[in-house]
């Protein structure tokens, strides 16, 4: 059920999590995520590549996607967004 639809106006969701606002355009939390994930992703292969140089791609893909989702999912995408929403609210 969505915000809208259980009469919430809060930006917490039933398990107390923060999420973004109902008014957030699914364009601008694409955009927001593309801008957490490309940098994570560009730092986790300079860090991890020269330590996994003989793995198989796979593999590679594996741990870092292992390192970069929880980064994104629970620090980066929500910082983003508490950003945007702050900027928005301004003007």
């Amino acid at each position: 059920m969505s915000n809208t639809e259980s009469g919430s106006s809060s930006g917490a969701d039933a398990s107390g999590g923060l999420r973004a606002p109902a008014e957030t355009s699914i364009h601008v939390r694409a955009v927001i995520t593309w801008l957490a994930i490309f940098p994570l992703v560009a730092l986790g292969m300079g860090v991890l590549t020269p330590f996994m140089l003989d793995w198989h791609s796979v593999l590679r893909s594996l741990v870092l996607t292992l390192v970069v989702v929880p980064l994104a999912v629970y620090i980066a995408v929500p910082l983003l967004l508490a950003l945007y929403q702050r900027i928005r609210s301004r003007g």
